[in-house]
């Protein structure tokens, strides 16, 4: 084993306690667009408060801050296909 994949990476209660609260705030606001007419705008734009959850997520809880970069591009192509995948759906729905 080599030394390298022996480090752990501690984050300090205060850091996840503000990445929680980050999302909790996200969630209301979340809950707030719901509530206001924005036209065609209201599915990208709870897409992209969902999003970047996810990210914060991703990044502090599940520790993919701290991976190598081969696992950090194999996350991004997988979000990159999610997202032209969603698009197609979005485009196909709106055409019929």
């Amino acid at each position: 084993m080599s030394k390298d994949s022996s480090i752990q990476h501690m984050m300090s209660y205060k850091q996840l306690a503000l990445v929680l609260i980050s999302l909790l705030i996200l969630t209301g606001v979340t809950v707030g667009v719901s509530y206001v007419h924005m036209g065609i705008f209201n599915v990208p734009i709870a897409l992209g408060i969902a999003c970047f959850k996810v990210s914060l997520v991703l990044l502090f809880f599940m520790h993919l801050k701290y991976e190598s970069i081969a696992i950090k591009v194999s996350f991004l192509s997988t979000v990159g296909f999610l997202a032209i995948m969603i698009s197609f759906t979005f485009w196909d729905v709106a055409y019929r």
